[in-house]
């Protein structure tokens, strides 16, 4: 006679369940929110930078900090290269890379005609 054996299997077999690994990140949320939260600052062109010297235009850390504020804010409603008119200065900034492309003092400002803007900040 040939052995034959029965196994039971179970109605609901069981599922193993395996708990998940919590991701091991060097920062922590609050440290990723602040980083993307916070301001970044507007890099100036080795033509800019030259033109800023060259022309003698002094401008401020807390007017530095005003103008990539706007900028920022200008980029995020869509600005892609705006004019920025300062008291003492003009500058064509790209606010899609962050970077002043060209400044030039107010007074020789008046006789330019600026193309290729799409956006004005008076400060």
């Amino acid at each position: 006679m040939d052995q034959f054996s029965i196994h039971r299997v179970p109605l609901h077999p069981s599922i193993r369940q395996t708990q998940p690994t919590p991701i091991k990140s060097q920062q922590s949320f609050k440290a990723h929110l602040q980083d993307a939260t916070k301001q970044q600052e507007l890099k100036v062109s080795k033509h800019a930078h030259e033109r800023i010297i060259q022309r003698n235009i002094a401008i401020t850390e807390q007017e530095w900090q005003v103008v990539s504020d706007k900028v920022f804010e200008a980029h995020s409603k869509g600005v892609k290269q705006p004019l920025v008119l300062m008291d003492q200065a003009a500058l064509i900034v790209s606010a899609k890379n962050a970077t002043v492309i060209t400044a030039m003092d107010r007074t020789e400002a008046k006789q330019q005609i600026f193309t290729n803007i799409d956006g004005t900040i008076v400060l």
